[in-house]
Order: C-alpha cells, then structure tokens, then sequence
C-alpha cells in the first residue's frame, strides 16, 4: 500500500501452541525497518471458554473432524480473536490495523528429501503447510478493522518452513552493538533467534528447538486429572529430581540432530510423545514431581543442545520470552544448562515477555500494510523474500 508516511496503531493477536488463550497487543508503530519504533499500549490475555480449548486441543492430538465441524470451530475462534482485539481496544484510541496469527491447529514441515523445491502444478509433494485456524475474513468484518491474517502461508509457498516468523522482529528490536544475544521464545513448543552482535558480520538465524511447555502442560493435566492446566512457576517439578539418564535418550530422537531451517508441533511432541516418554520413564519408578522435573529438563537440555549444536558461537546473553519466561524452575534449570551465559528475559531489555509475540504479529501486519517482506530465507529456507499475509478490508479501513 506504498510507502509508510506516519504511524499506525495495530492489534497483534496469537494464541500458542499451549492453548491457553488469545494474547493481544495493541501497540503505536513508526519508521519501517532500521528505524522501527513501537510502544506498546496495552497487552492482555483472553482465555478460551473451557469447551473451546477442548476441541482445539482435540483437534491438535489428531481426532477426526468433519469439513462442516471445521467450519463451526473456525469461525469460533474467529469470534474470540476478534472480541480479543476490541476489548485490549478498549480506554485507548481505536486500532487502524489488526495482525491475527490465528490458531496453529497442524504444522508439517518441508519433506526434507526435496528441499527448497517451490510451487509449481507439478511440484507440490514437498512443501510443508500450516494451518491456522480463525479467518481474518470474518475478524475484519466483526472489528470493522483492516486484518491481515495467513502469514506463514507465502513462506511456505516459496520452499520454506512457515515458521519461525519472528526473528526479523527480534533482530530489529533486541539486537546488540557488541553481544551476541539468543533470544529464546518458550511457548507449547520453544524458538530460538540467534542475534549475532551488530559489529559482526554473521548471519541471523532461528530456528524451533523443540519441546516448550507442551509436554509438561500435558503431563500436568494428565497426573492432576484435570485439575490443572500447567506447572505454575514449576514448584510441581520443583519438588522432583530429574532422570538425566532418560533426558540424554529423550535427545536422541531425529529432530534434535536435524540441523536448521526446522519447524515442529504438537504433531511431534504431543500427547503420542508424552505417552512414549512415560512408557520409557516406567522402569525408573518416577514420582510425579520428578517425572515433571525430567520433562522440564528435557526442555532446558534441548534447547542447550541445540545451541551446542547448531550455534556459530556461544551466546553472551539468553533473553526468555512467553510463558515459559515465567517458569521459575525451568528458568533455574536452563541457567544451569547454559552455564556462565547470563539469562534474563526480555522484560529487561524493554520488550514484554508476555505480549513479545503478539507484538510481533502487530509489527509483520504494520510490514505487509507497508509492502514490506518479513520473512528471512536464512530462517525459514525459503527461495525468496516474500509479503506475508493476506489483507481484508475493514468497514472502517485505513487504506
């Protein structure tokens, strides 16, 4: 839509891999790029009712659903995105544009026998897709306001892996003169964007590491009876001792040991992976508490080892962000992994470690409203830089 000529205030919505909700941003946003500027208004989170998260979750573990049950569930999530964008609206001057990531529900990666094989009618088999469910068509029409939505689908459609989204955002934001920074997003499934310092030449890069708090949500539910949804503050886990012996087989699994652009979900480490990891954990006779310790250590060690692995130098900084971030054992556990790295979170440096990915949906739609790519190729392994996401007009657009 041309060249930006003043700022615009923007809604970033994004419910995670855990389910837990909607997390909205709204934010002020200026300048483009290397002057990107943003403030962020207002950030809050808006839970789904209780039945809705069920048949997400559902949806996620692999029942089967019907195209006319499709329709109903994604229209519902549409209506709490966008009763999630009016209600952070509220007491503040009104949005000109929202960015819904939507409702990732299925997530598969390039086939890795054929990468960066882009789309054509005869060249399809190797693409990845990602769907997410909560049509910005419909979140435009209940707001009123322009919505761009779909982001990961134009990545994906030139060879790569749709996700993750984020660094560009994370590299204009939180990137140093003279430290190297990892910036590290624990949500259902952990993220990491490695920012080298400015006065280096390396390459930006990021990739998912792997588990989050998915297993560990899983297992809290499952030895709670449904009780609880999560490990608040890890004081469960806390309580146990971790099996090292079953974390370095866990680490063992293929994904660990592929080596970048990479992607994964609850497809790979969902409720199959849980019930595999407990199987494995039997013969050791864990407690609950240290069955959760193990899982939490899982986490922490992968995203170690990924580092270890995949990383051109050691970071001097780990900056921690989503609900993870507020996992105090699991915060304990990653410093040890991490050793003499200073781990903090983006709260300190100025970015909100509850809204950071919401913001970034805001800023990735403030990009496309713009005409301004926001993937990386070096991220994602995509052939080419491209436009993310699709626009629909707001009956009070700001075109």
């Amino acid at each position: 839509m041309g060249e930006t000529s003043r700022g615009l205030r923007v809604v970033g919505l994004i419910s995670g891999t855990s389910v837990d909700g909607v997390d909205a941003a709204l934010v002020e946003i200026t300048g483009t790029t290397d002057d990107l500027q943003i403030t962020l208004i207002n950030g809050a989170t808006y839970p789904y009712p209780e039945t809705l998260r069920a048949q997400i979750l559902a949806v996620c573990a692999g029942e089967p659903l019907s195209m006319a049950e499709l329709a109903v569930l994604d229209d519902a999530i549409a209506a709490v995105f966008a009763e999630a964008a009016m209600q952070v609206q509220v007491g503040y001057p009104p949005a000109d544009l929202i960015g819904s990531h939507g409702q990732t529900v299925y997530h598969r990666p390039p086939n890795p026998s054929n990468p960066n094989q882009e789309a054509t009618p005869n060249r399809i088999s190797a693409l990845g897709y990602s769907m997410q469910l909560g049509r910005g068509a419909l979140i435009a029409y209940l707001t009123g306001i322009t919505t761009v939505s779909n982001f990961r689908a134009a990545d994906i459609a030139a060879a790569g892996q749709g996700a993750p989204m984020v660094p560009p955002v994370d590299a204009y934001l939180l990137r140093h003169d003279t430290l190297d920074r990892c910036v590290q997003n624990i949500g259902g499934i952990g993220n990491v964007t490695y920012l080298p310092a400015k006065a280096k030449s390396a390459l930006l890069r990021g990739w998912d590491t792997g588990p989050g708090n998915s297993l560990l949500d899983l297992a809290v539910q499952q030895l709670s009876n449904g009780e609880f949804t999560f490990d608040r503050d890890g004081a469960w886990a806390a309580q146990g001792t971790p099996c090292q012996t079953l974390v370095q087989e866990w680490l063992q699994q293929d994904f660990f040991h592929q080596p970048p652009p990479k992607s994964t979900g609850r497809e790979l480490f969902g409720v199959a992976y849980l019930e595999q990891c407990c199987q494995d954990a039997a013969p050791y006779q864990l407690s609950a508490a240290d069955l959760l310790a193990t899982l939490t250590e899982l986490t922490a060690a992968s995203i170690a080892d990924s580092y270890q692995r995949f990383l051109p130098h050691w970071p001097d900084q780990v900056l921690l962000c989503g609900g993870g971030s507020r996992n105090a054992y699991l915060k304990q556990r990653l410093q040890a992994n991490l050793e003499s790295t200073q781990v903090g979170t983006t709260d300190d440096f100025g970015l909100s470690a509850d809204f950071k990915e919401a913001i970034a949906f805001a800023v990735l739609a403030y990009w496309r409203y713009w005409d301004i790519p926001g993937n990386l190729p070096e991220v994602t392994g995509a052939r080419r830089s491209v436009l993310l996401g699709e626009i629909h007009l707001g009956d009070q657009n700001t075109a």
